[in-house]
Protein backbone atom coordinates (compact mmCIF):
# COMPACT_ATOMS: atom_id res chain seq x y z
CA UNK A 1 0.00 0.00 0.00
CA UNK A 2 1.40 3.51 -1.00
CA UNK A 3 1.13 6.27 1.68
CA UNK A 4 1.23 10.34 0.47
CA UNK A 5 4.39 11.30 2.71
CA UNK A 6 3.60 15.15 3.91
CA UNK A 7 3.99 16.91 7.44
CA UNK A 8 0.61 15.53 9.19
CA UNK A 9 -1.14 13.37 6.48
CA UNK A 10 0.57 10.36 8.33
CA UNK A 11 1.23 11.64 11.61
CA UNK A 12 4.99 12.56 10.18
CA UNK A 13 6.53 14.55 13.11
CA UNK A 14 10.16 15.34 13.92
CA UNK A 15 10.34 12.71 16.82
CA UNK A 16 9.93 10.08 13.98
CA UNK A 17 13.51 11.47 12.43
CA UNK A 18 15.62 12.56 15.56
CA UNK A 19 15.90 11.16 19.27
CA UNK A 20 17.73 12.97 21.97
CA UNK A 21 20.65 10.17 23.06
CA UNK A 22 19.59 10.03 26.48
CA UNK A 23 16.82 8.14 24.75
CA UNK A 24 18.72 6.65 21.96
CA UNK A 25 19.69 2.96 21.70
CA UNK A 26 23.67 1.41 21.12
CA UNK A 27 24.30 1.03 18.07
CA UNK A 28 21.20 1.53 15.72
CA UNK A 29 18.93 4.53 17.62
CA UNK A 30 16.19 3.35 14.63
CA UNK A 31 14.66 -0.03 12.83
CA UNK A 32 15.41 0.13 9.08
CA UNK A 33 12.07 0.97 6.47
CA UNK A 34 11.70 2.87 3.72
CA UNK A 35 14.40 5.10 3.23
CA UNK A 36 14.89 8.77 1.54
CA UNK A 37 17.77 9.69 -0.44
CA UNK A 38 18.77 13.85 0.16
CA UNK A 39 19.76 15.90 -2.86
CA UNK A 40 23.19 15.74 -1.33
CA UNK A 41 26.52 14.48 -3.37
CA UNK A 42 29.16 15.55 -2.00
CA UNK A 43 30.03 12.26 -0.51
CA UNK A 44 32.24 9.95 -2.94
CA UNK A 45 30.66 7.00 -4.53
CA UNK A 46 32.37 4.29 -6.41
CA UNK A 47 33.32 5.50 -9.22
CA UNK A 48 35.22 8.92 -7.79
CA UNK A 49 37.22 6.23 -5.93
CA UNK A 50 38.03 4.16 -8.69
CA UNK A 51 39.01 7.31 -10.77
CA UNK A 52 41.83 7.20 -8.00
CA UNK A 53 43.71 4.17 -9.76
CA UNK A 54 45.80 6.00 -12.03
CA UNK A 55 45.24 4.77 -16.09
CA UNK A 56 42.77 2.13 -14.68
CA UNK A 57 39.40 1.81 -16.76
CA UNK A 58 35.82 1.00 -15.49
CA UNK A 59 33.33 -1.17 -16.67
CA UNK A 60 30.13 -1.68 -15.15
CA UNK A 61 27.42 -4.70 -15.74
CA UNK A 62 23.98 -3.19 -15.19
CA UNK A 63 20.60 -2.28 -16.09
CA UNK A 64 20.17 0.55 -17.55
CA UNK A 65 17.91 2.30 -14.84
CA UNK A 66 20.88 1.49 -12.17
CA UNK A 67 23.67 2.83 -15.21
CA UNK A 68 22.25 6.46 -14.97
CA UNK A 69 24.16 7.81 -11.39
CA UNK A 70 26.97 5.56 -12.43
CA UNK A 71 27.23 7.49 -15.69
CA UNK A 72 26.27 10.91 -14.29
CA UNK A 73 28.75 10.86 -12.13
CA UNK A 74 31.66 9.91 -14.81
CA UNK A 75 30.38 12.92 -17.03
CA UNK A 76 30.35 15.53 -13.93
CA UNK A 77 33.87 14.83 -13.08
CA UNK A 78 34.85 15.06 -16.97
CA UNK A 79 36.27 11.40 -17.20
CA UNK A 80 33.80 9.40 -19.59
CA UNK A 81 36.81 8.55 -21.53
CA UNK A 82 37.52 5.85 -18.55
CA UNK A 83 34.22 4.74 -18.28
CA UNK A 84 32.46 2.05 -19.99
CA UNK A 85 28.97 0.45 -20.08
CA UNK A 86 27.73 -3.43 -20.81
CA UNK A 87 23.44 -3.22 -20.45
CA UNK A 88 21.25 -5.69 -19.36
CA UNK A 89 18.19 -6.50 -20.17
CA UNK A 90 15.56 -8.90 -19.65
CA UNK A 91 15.50 -10.49 -22.94
CA UNK A 92 19.66 -11.04 -22.51
CA UNK A 93 18.56 -13.10 -18.89
CA UNK A 94 15.79 -15.07 -21.33
CA UNK A 95 18.44 -15.67 -24.56
CA UNK A 96 22.10 -16.15 -22.66
CA UNK A 97 23.39 -16.34 -19.29
CA UNK A 98 24.94 -13.86 -17.16
CA UNK A 99 28.55 -15.47 -17.20
CA UNK A 100 28.18 -15.18 -21.27
CA UNK A 101 26.74 -11.68 -21.22
CA UNK A 102 29.59 -9.98 -18.51
CA UNK A 103 31.88 -12.16 -20.49
CA UNK A 104 31.55 -10.53 -23.52
CA UNK A 105 30.58 -7.25 -22.85
CA UNK A 106 33.76 -6.87 -21.23
CA UNK A 107 35.94 -8.20 -24.28
CA UNK A 108 34.14 -6.21 -26.53
CA UNK A 109 34.97 -2.92 -24.51
CA UNK A 110 37.94 -3.75 -24.66
CA UNK A 111 38.27 -4.39 -28.25
CA UNK A 112 36.58 -0.72 -29.07
CA UNK A 113 39.04 0.63 -26.54
CA UNK A 114 42.15 3.13 -28.32
CA UNK A 115 44.58 1.02 -26.11
CA UNK A 116 44.10 -1.60 -23.51
CA UNK A 117 44.56 0.15 -20.04
CA UNK A 118 46.94 -1.86 -17.05
CA UNK A 119 43.92 -2.53 -14.98
CA UNK A 120 40.42 -2.73 -15.68
CA UNK A 121 37.62 -2.79 -12.70
CA UNK A 122 35.11 -4.40 -12.97
CA UNK A 123 31.60 -3.77 -11.79
CA UNK A 124 29.08 -6.66 -11.32
CA UNK A 125 25.86 -5.59 -9.42
CA UNK A 126 23.40 -7.25 -7.52
CA UNK A 127 21.51 -9.38 -10.09
CA UNK A 128 24.93 -11.29 -10.40
CA UNK A 129 24.58 -12.31 -6.55
CA UNK A 130 20.71 -12.96 -7.23
CA UNK A 131 21.36 -15.40 -10.03
CA UNK A 132 24.35 -16.98 -8.83
CA UNK A 133 26.84 -15.33 -11.51
CA UNK A 134 30.32 -17.43 -11.23
CA UNK A 135 32.60 -14.60 -11.58
CA UNK A 136 35.59 -16.74 -10.48
CA UNK A 137 35.10 -18.39 -14.06
CA UNK A 138 34.66 -14.47 -15.97
CA UNK A 139 37.67 -13.31 -14.18
CA UNK A 140 39.73 -16.46 -15.26
CA UNK A 141 38.73 -16.50 -18.73
CA UNK A 142 38.92 -11.83 -19.01
CA UNK A 143 42.53 -13.35 -17.77
CA UNK A 144 42.99 -15.67 -20.48
CA UNK A 145 41.94 -13.51 -23.37
CA UNK A 146 43.83 -10.36 -21.72
CA UNK A 147 47.11 -11.13 -19.96
CA UNK A 148 48.48 -7.92 -20.28
CA UNK A 149 45.35 -6.16 -18.14
CA UNK A 150 44.95 -6.63 -14.51
CA UNK A 151 41.10 -7.18 -13.67
CA UNK A 152 39.89 -5.73 -10.35
CA UNK A 153 37.10 -7.67 -8.72
CA UNK A 154 34.44 -4.73 -7.90
CA UNK A 155 31.35 -4.30 -6.83
CA UNK A 156 28.29 -2.09 -7.41
CA UNK A 157 25.72 -4.13 -5.30
CA UNK A 158 23.77 -1.69 -2.34
CA UNK A 159 21.28 -3.94 -1.50
CA UNK A 160 24.20 -6.10 0.39
CA UNK A 161 25.02 -3.45 1.87
CA UNK A 162 23.20 -3.90 5.24
CA UNK A 163 24.69 -7.00 5.82
CA UNK A 164 28.45 -6.78 5.01
CA UNK A 165 31.02 -4.43 3.60
CA UNK A 166 29.72 -1.77 1.49
CA UNK A 167 30.57 -1.39 -2.43
CA UNK A 168 32.71 1.49 -1.08
CA UNK A 169 34.60 -0.90 1.35
CA UNK A 170 34.64 -3.77 -1.54
CA UNK A 171 36.67 -1.40 -3.63
CA UNK A 172 39.09 -0.08 -1.36
CA UNK A 173 39.74 -3.65 -0.55
CA UNK A 174 40.07 -4.56 -3.92
CA UNK A 175 42.45 -1.68 -4.75
CA UNK A 176 44.96 -2.71 -1.60
CA UNK A 177 44.80 -6.31 -3.38
CA UNK A 178 46.77 -5.04 -5.78
CA UNK A 179 49.97 -4.62 -3.35
CA UNK A 180 51.47 -7.71 -4.31
CA UNK A 181 55.15 -9.51 -3.68
CA UNK A 182 55.22 -9.20 -7.35
CA UNK A 183 55.08 -5.38 -7.59
CA UNK A 184 57.00 -4.82 -4.53
CA UNK A 185 59.84 -3.45 -6.22
CA UNK A 186 61.90 -1.24 -4.05
CA UNK A 187 62.00 2.39 -4.26
CA UNK A 188 65.77 3.28 -6.22
CA UNK A 189 66.33 6.16 -3.54
CA UNK A 190 66.56 4.00 -0.33
CA UNK A 191 65.11 4.76 2.76
CA UNK A 192 61.90 4.10 4.59
CA UNK A 193 58.99 4.44 2.84
CA UNK A 194 55.15 5.05 4.43
CA UNK A 195 52.18 4.42 2.36
CA UNK A 196 48.90 5.75 3.45
CA UNK A 197 46.19 3.33 2.07
CA UNK A 198 42.35 3.85 1.57
CA UNK A 199 42.59 7.97 1.31
CA UNK A 200 39.74 9.66 -1.15
CA UNK A 201 41.04 12.81 0.06
CA UNK A 202 44.85 13.39 0.09
CA UNK A 203 46.70 13.48 3.77
CA UNK A 204 47.49 17.08 3.92
CA UNK A 205 50.89 17.45 4.33
CA UNK A 206 50.65 19.75 8.07
CA UNK A 207 48.47 16.73 9.66
CA UNK A 208 50.40 15.20 12.49
CA UNK A 209 51.13 11.98 10.23
CA UNK A 210 53.39 13.56 7.33
CA UNK A 211 54.69 15.84 9.84
CA UNK A 212 55.70 12.80 12.15
CA UNK A 213 57.39 10.98 8.70
CA UNK A 214 59.20 13.97 7.73
CA UNK A 215 60.74 14.14 11.65
CA UNK A 216 61.89 10.41 11.18
CA UNK A 217 63.34 11.39 7.83
CA UNK A 218 61.03 9.07 5.82
CA UNK A 219 59.06 9.24 2.47
CA UNK A 220 55.12 9.68 2.43
CA UNK A 221 53.69 8.07 -0.21
CA UNK A 222 49.42 9.08 -1.50
CA UNK A 223 47.72 7.33 -4.09
CA UNK A 224 46.83 10.72 -5.28
CA UNK A 225 50.46 11.63 -5.87
CA UNK A 226 50.83 8.28 -8.43
CA UNK A 227 50.88 9.47 -12.00
CA UNK A 228 51.07 5.85 -13.04
CA UNK A 229 49.58 2.25 -12.15
CA UNK A 230 52.94 0.59 -12.00
CA UNK A 231 53.76 3.98 -9.36
CA UNK A 232 51.10 3.09 -7.42
CA UNK A 233 51.83 -0.75 -7.26
CA UNK A 234 54.96 0.42 -6.29
CA UNK A 235 53.84 1.04 -2.92
CA UNK A 236 53.72 -2.30 -1.93
CA UNK A 237 57.54 -1.57 -1.79
CA UNK A 238 56.95 0.74 1.51
CA UNK A 239 57.89 -0.16 4.72
CA UNK A 240 54.80 0.32 6.60
CA UNK A 241 51.14 1.21 5.86
CA UNK A 242 48.25 3.46 7.19
CA UNK A 243 44.82 3.62 7.03
CA UNK A 244 42.67 6.82 8.47
CA UNK A 245 39.07 5.16 7.19
CA UNK A 246 37.31 2.21 9.01
CA UNK A 247 36.02 1.63 5.33
CA UNK A 248 39.95 1.29 4.31
CA UNK A 249 41.27 -0.22 6.94
CA UNK A 250 40.39 -3.89 5.86
CA UNK A 251 42.49 -3.72 3.03
CA UNK A 252 45.25 -2.35 4.55
CA UNK A 253 45.19 -5.28 7.35
CA UNK A 254 45.46 -7.66 4.22
CA UNK A 255 47.73 -5.68 2.40
CA UNK A 256 50.45 -5.53 5.14
CA UNK A 257 49.47 -9.18 6.22
CA UNK A 258 50.14 -10.38 2.65
CA UNK A 259 53.37 -8.59 2.43
CA UNK A 260 55.11 -9.28 6.07
CA UNK A 261 54.96 -5.59 6.84
CA UNK A 262 53.62 -3.58 9.99
CA UNK A 263 50.34 -1.32 9.02
CA UNK A 264 48.85 0.85 11.58
CA UNK A 265 45.16 1.90 11.91
CA UNK A 266 44.65 5.31 12.66
CA UNK A 267 41.68 6.98 12.70
CA UNK A 268 40.30 10.42 12.96
CA UNK A 269 40.31 11.02 16.09
CA UNK A 270 39.42 14.16 18.68
CA UNK A 271 40.20 12.93 21.93
CA UNK A 272 43.68 13.78 22.91
CA UNK A 273 44.39 11.33 24.75
CA UNK A 274 43.50 8.59 21.76
CA UNK A 275 46.02 11.46 19.62
CA UNK A 276 48.59 11.41 22.09
CA UNK A 277 48.56 7.30 21.96
CA UNK A 278 48.66 6.57 18.42
CA UNK A 279 51.09 9.73 17.75
CA UNK A 280 52.83 7.61 19.81
CA UNK A 281 52.00 4.28 18.06
CA UNK A 282 53.66 5.89 14.75
CA UNK A 283 56.83 7.56 16.69
CA UNK A 284 57.55 4.44 17.31
CA UNK A 285 57.17 2.67 14.06
CA UNK A 286 59.08 5.25 12.30
CA UNK A 287 61.87 4.53 14.73
CA UNK A 288 61.61 7.68 16.64
CA UNK A 289 61.11 8.21 20.19
CA UNK A 290 58.23 8.57 21.92
CA UNK A 291 58.56 7.90 25.43
CA UNK A 292 61.17 11.13 25.63
CA UNK A 293 60.62 14.14 27.62
CA UNK A 294 60.83 16.07 24.62
CA UNK A 295 58.36 14.54 22.70
CA UNK A 296 55.85 14.76 25.65
CA UNK A 297 56.25 18.17 25.85
CA UNK A 298 55.73 18.70 22.09
CA UNK A 299 52.26 16.86 22.46
CA UNK A 300 51.64 19.28 25.31
CA UNK A 301 52.35 22.24 23.25
CA UNK A 302 49.94 20.54 20.69
CA UNK A 303 47.61 19.98 23.07
CA UNK A 304 47.88 23.77 24.05
CA UNK A 305 47.45 25.32 20.84
CA UNK A 306 44.41 23.17 20.30
CA UNK A 307 43.01 24.60 23.24
CA UNK A 308 43.67 27.82 22.16
CA UNK A 309 42.03 27.49 18.62
CA UNK A 310 38.97 26.44 19.99
CA UNK A 311 38.50 29.19 22.05
CA UNK A 312 39.06 31.63 19.35
CA UNK A 313 36.38 29.69 17.24
CA UNK A 314 34.02 29.86 20.42
CA UNK A 315 34.11 33.53 20.49
CA UNK A 316 33.83 33.65 16.09
CA UNK A 317 30.75 30.92 16.65
CA UNK A 318 29.22 32.32 20.06
CA UNK A 319 25.81 31.06 20.73
CA UNK A 320 24.98 29.78 17.59
CA UNK A 321 23.37 26.35 17.52
CA UNK A 322 25.77 23.24 15.66
CA UNK A 323 24.98 20.96 13.12
CA UNK A 324 27.01 18.10 12.74
CA UNK A 325 27.32 15.68 10.18
CA UNK A 326 28.47 12.24 10.30
CA UNK A 327 29.48 12.66 5.66
CA UNK A 328 31.38 15.68 7.10
CA UNK A 329 33.36 14.06 10.32
CA UNK A 330 33.73 10.21 10.60
CA UNK A 331 33.20 10.23 14.16
CA UNK A 332 30.11 12.78 14.98
CA UNK A 333 29.89 11.97 18.48
CA UNK A 334 33.48 12.32 18.90
CA UNK A 335 33.70 15.70 17.56
CA UNK A 336 29.85 16.59 19.11
CA UNK A 337 31.55 15.71 22.66
CA UNK A 338 34.65 18.01 22.33
CA UNK A 339 33.00 20.94 21.17
CA UNK A 340 30.01 20.77 23.85
CA UNK A 341 33.11 19.75 26.57
CA UNK A 342 33.97 23.67 25.36
CA UNK A 343 31.24 25.63 25.76
CA UNK A 344 29.54 25.13 22.17
CA UNK A 345 26.13 24.84 22.07
CA UNK A 346 25.91 21.53 19.65
CA UNK A 347 22.15 20.71 19.19
CA UNK A 348 22.36 17.80 16.41
CA UNK A 349 24.23 14.75 15.49
CA UNK A 350 22.77 14.15 11.64
CA UNK A 351 23.88 10.44 11.44
CA UNK A 352 21.73 6.77 10.60
CA UNK A 353 24.14 4.13 13.12
CA UNK A 354 26.81 4.63 15.10
CA UNK A 355 30.08 3.21 14.71
CA UNK A 356 31.26 1.20 17.21
CA UNK A 357 34.16 2.57 17.68
CA UNK A 358 32.20 5.92 19.40
CA UNK A 359 31.14 3.64 21.93
CA UNK A 360 32.40 5.34 24.46
CA UNK A 361 31.48 8.91 23.11
CA UNK A 362 27.59 7.92 23.40
CA UNK A 363 28.03 6.68 26.75
CA UNK A 364 29.67 9.78 27.72
CA UNK A 365 27.32 12.20 25.82
CA UNK A 366 24.23 9.91 26.72
CA UNK A 367 25.10 10.83 30.98
CA UNK A 368 26.45 14.05 30.13
CA UNK A 369 24.16 15.54 27.34
CA UNK A 370 21.27 13.89 26.95
CA UNK A 371 19.33 16.53 25.12
CA UNK A 372 21.56 16.18 22.05
CA UNK A 373 19.27 15.31 19.38
CA UNK A 374 19.96 12.18 17.20
CA UNK A 375 18.85 12.87 13.49
CA UNK A 376 18.17 10.00 11.22
CA UNK A 377 19.36 11.39 7.47
CA UNK A 378 17.35 8.71 5.47
CA UNK A 379 14.23 8.62 7.14
CA UNK A 380 11.19 8.99 4.75
CA UNK A 381 10.25 11.88 6.89
CA UNK A 382 13.29 13.43 5.58
CA UNK A 383 11.76 14.52 2.17
CA UNK A 384 9.12 16.61 3.78
CA UNK A 385 10.91 17.69 7.17
CA UNK A 386 14.06 19.63 6.45
CA UNK A 387 14.92 23.14 5.51
CA UNK A 388 15.15 24.23 9.12
CA UNK A 389 11.53 22.70 9.90
CA UNK A 390 12.77 20.49 12.31
CA UNK A 391 13.38 23.14 15.22
CA UNK A 392 11.42 25.27 16.52
CA UNK A 393 11.95 28.63 16.26
CA UNK A 394 13.27 29.40 19.05
CA UNK A 395 15.80 26.54 19.51
CA UNK A 396 16.61 27.32 15.73
CA UNK A 397 17.52 31.02 16.17
CA UNK A 398 19.15 31.09 19.35
CA UNK A 399 20.59 34.34 20.16
CA UNK A 400 18.95 35.56 16.85
CA UNK A 401 21.44 33.50 15.30
CA UNK A 402 21.47 31.11 12.56
CA UNK A 403 22.29 27.27 12.71
CA UNK A 404 26.08 26.47 11.97
CA UNK A 405 26.68 23.17 10.35
CA UNK A 406 29.62 20.90 10.02
CA UNK A 407 29.07 19.18 6.74
CA UNK A 408 26.77 19.62 4.01
CA UNK A 409 24.00 16.90 4.75
CA UNK A 410 23.84 19.04 8.57
CA UNK A 411 23.42 22.24 5.82
CA UNK A 412 20.21 21.11 3.94
CA UNK A 413 18.84 19.48 6.55
CA UNK A 414 19.03 23.14 8.72
CA UNK A 415 18.52 25.19 5.49
CA UNK A 416 21.82 27.36 6.69
CA UNK A 417 24.39 29.12 4.40
CA UNK A 418 27.00 28.70 7.42
CA UNK A 419 28.08 25.24 6.93
CA UNK A 420 31.81 23.61 6.72
CA UNK A 421 32.03 22.06 3.16
CA UNK A 422 34.00 19.28 4.14
CA UNK A 423 33.43 15.35 3.57
CA UNK A 424 35.53 12.58 5.12
CA UNK A 425 37.33 14.88 7.57
CA UNK A 426 39.41 15.88 4.37
CA UNK A 427 42.96 15.45 5.02
CA UNK A 428 43.27 16.51 8.71
CA UNK A 429 44.27 14.09 11.30
CA UNK A 430 45.32 14.87 14.89
CA UNK A 431 46.26 17.63 16.84
CA UNK A 432 46.44 19.50 13.40
CA UNK A 433 42.47 18.54 12.45
CA UNK A 434 41.38 19.95 15.60
CA UNK A 435 43.03 22.94 14.99
CA UNK A 436 42.66 23.12 11.17
CA UNK A 437 38.29 22.61 11.78
CA UNK A 438 38.38 25.13 14.22
CA UNK A 439 39.45 27.60 12.02
CA UNK A 440 37.28 26.17 9.34
CA UNK A 441 34.36 26.80 12.06
CA UNK A 442 35.33 30.61 12.19
CA UNK A 443 35.55 31.21 8.08
CA UNK A 444 32.31 29.25 7.82
CA UNK A 445 30.75 31.54 10.35
CA UNK A 446 31.83 34.93 7.97
CA UNK A 447 31.51 33.63 4.48
CA UNK A 448 28.03 32.68 3.83
CA UNK A 449 27.35 29.83 0.80
CA UNK A 450 24.67 28.62 -1.91
CA UNK A 451 23.92 25.80 0.03
CA UNK A 452 21.31 24.41 -2.61
CA UNK A 453 23.72 24.95 -5.64
CA UNK A 454 26.75 23.63 -3.64
CA UNK A 455 25.90 20.66 -1.74
CA UNK A 456 23.90 18.82 -5.36
CA UNK A 457 27.50 18.53 -6.64
CA UNK A 458 29.14 15.49 -6.72
CA UNK A 459 32.45 14.14 -5.04
CA UNK A 460 33.83 17.04 -3.09
CA UNK A 461 37.57 17.30 -4.09
CA UNK A 462 36.99 15.86 -7.67
CA UNK A 463 36.98 17.56 -10.84
CA UNK A 464 33.48 18.90 -11.70
CA UNK A 465 32.54 20.51 -14.95
CA UNK A 466 29.16 21.93 -13.64
CA UNK A 467 28.93 25.99 -13.75
CA UNK A 468 30.57 27.56 -10.65
CA UNK A 469 32.19 24.37 -9.87
CA UNK A 470 35.01 26.44 -8.88
CA UNK A 471 33.34 27.74 -5.62
CA UNK A 472 33.41 23.78 -3.91
CA UNK A 473 36.12 25.40 -1.58
CA UNK A 474 36.36 23.75 1.33
CA UNK A 475 35.53 26.26 4.07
Amino acid sequence: MLTRVTPGARGITPEEVRVRIGEAVFPNPWKRELEFNPPVHETWNIVHIGMLLPQAHQIYVCAENCMRGVVMTAAEMDALERFSCVLITESDLYRDNLESITLEGVTDVLHKLPALPPAVIVFPVCLHHFMGCDLQYVYAELEKRFPDVVFVRAWMDPVMQKTGPTPDEKLRTAMADLLTAGSAQPYPEGGFHVSVIGDNLPLEEDSDIARLVSEAGARLHRIQDCGTFAAYRQMAGSDLFIARSPLAAPGMRRAAKRLGKPGLYLPNAYGYEEIRRMRGQLAGALGLQPDTALFNHRQNEEIEACEAALAGAKATVGTRQIAIDAAAVQRPLGWARLLLEHGFAVKTVYLDMIHPEEEKDFLFLQESFPDLYLHKTVHIGGRVLHGGRLCREEERAAGGEEVLAIGPKAAWYEDTPWFVNMVEYGGLWGYYGIRRMAQLMEEACLVKKDTKEIVQRKGLGCTCILPGAAERTRI
